[in-house]
């Protein structure tokens, strides 16, 4: 069993786990390049774990604590956040060390007791600013509500300037330990924001204001690379939680016999030679990831899908439902589609997109395959978004 802790400041371990294999996240995300379970182990006189690892790993954990002290040792363990992932070693670590008390917010006390059947007795509730002294370590707490549970905490030392936010400037990939060890590294905490982080932007927003006057030398989140060059992802998350777009649509389409594909690609190409920026997802094969991370900055949306039983595609209505539940800062959408006997599609993509104030500036619908008209149609509609999306 893999034990090998890494130092990262004197007093200061990772102890967490590199999921190599995992391949689906939330029964939605795929996870190409794996993921991590990052815990830390902060030590004074006294000695802190902060978060825990997914469920099937606290022998690692356990093991990798033992490298450096021995776990009945600990004094506390910090709940950053109680989702599983984080949170779901807490029984187990809590029945090694005997002693210690679980550290986290007042509704993280509710999740955990119902979640994790932890006894009162054994919790310690911490509100926004207070600190916890350990005897030549100091954590402080910062709420962070929404980020993405109710519970969410951040916690910082305030000695190393090393901040813990779980999984806010996290990413997905069980590559490197540090940013700079990970080259598409931005690439993929792109994808993580839109996966998890964009539908909170707001509290986001409001959590980058309360950190803005805590010197932040290291910021170590619960999945992913560590940020040694904090200022990278820091840049990137105000541009995101701002919701700042760039010149750039995403187009996202399923086609069956080839007549809405022929749309797109017209539309696509349209654009392209326009100066927009354009990022297109086949829905029948698409990364729910890649999709996520491309809705991030972008400005608009094309979507293409034929009509099936009187209404979108299957896979374009889960697009659709999806986008609505992300909420991107979209502005803008067409819409492409063709019917054999009855249409449907466009006025149900008008439907399910509306409650997210995104303007749908035109469609086209055709009847069978494309013919010229069709053709000219779709491209005029490209050069109308086009215009719109630099507007």
């Amino acid at each position: 069993m893999n034990s090998i802790a890494i130092e990262l400041r004197k007093g200061v371990h990772w102890v967490g786990v590199k999921d190599w294999g995992r391949r689906m996240f939330d029964g939605l995300i795929p996870l190409p390049h794996g993921t991590s379970y990052n815990a830390y182990l902060v030590q004074g006189e006294k000695t802190a774990l902060v978060d825990t690892v997914n469920p099937g790993f606290e022998g690692e954990l356990l093991a990798k604590i033992g490298a450096v002290t021995d776990p009945a040792a600990l004094d506390y363990v910090v709940m950053n956040h109680a989702e599983p992932d984080h949170a779901g070693a807490i029984p187990i670590v809590l029945a090694a060390s005997p002693k210690s008390r679980l550290v986290l917010t007042a509704k993280g006390a509710d999740m955990a007791a119902r979640y994790y059947r932890v006894p009162r007795e054994r919790m310690q509730v911490v509100a926004d600013g207070e600190t916890l002294d350990l005897g030549g370590k100091t954590l402080r707490f910062v709420d962070a509500p929404f980020l993405h549970w109710p519970e969410t905490m951040f916690t910082y030392v305030v000695e190393d300037r090393i901040l813990f936010p779980c999984d806010f400037f996290g990413s997905h990939t069980a590559a490197g330990v540090y940013d700079d060890e990970v080259a598409d590294l931005a690439v993929r905490a792109q994808m993580y924001f839109g996966e998890i982080m964009m539908p909170f932007r707001k509290a986001g927003e409001r959590a980058l204001k309360k950190l803005a006057d805590l010197p932040i030398a290291l910021i170590a989140p619960s999945h992913g690379p560590l940020w040694r060059h904090p200022e990278r992802i820091l840049d990137l998350y105000r541009k995101w939680t701002a919701g700042e777009t760039a010149a750039k649509a995403v187009v996202a389409y399923v086609s069956m016999w080839g007549s809405t594909e022929r749309l797109v690609r017209i539309v696509a190409e349209t654009l392209l030679g326009e100066g927009i920026r354009v990022a297109v997802h086949d829905l029948a094969q698409a990364d729910v990831g890649d999709l996520a991370g491309d809705l991030v900055d972008a400005r608009a949306l094309v979507l293409g899908a034929p009509t099936v039983l009187g209404g979108l595609h299957p896979a374009a209505f889960n697009a659709a439902n999806l986008i609505r539940a992300l909420k991107p800062p979209l502005k803008y959408a067409a819409l492409l589609s063709s019917y054999g006997w009855g249409g449907g599609a466009a006025r149900q993509a008008s439907e399910v997109l509306g409650p997210t104030g995104i303007e749908v500036v035109g469609a086209v619908e055709i009847h069978g395959s494309p013919a010229a008209e069709a053709e000219a149609q779709a491209a005029a509609l490209a050069s109308i978004l086009a215009t719109r999306i630099r507007s």
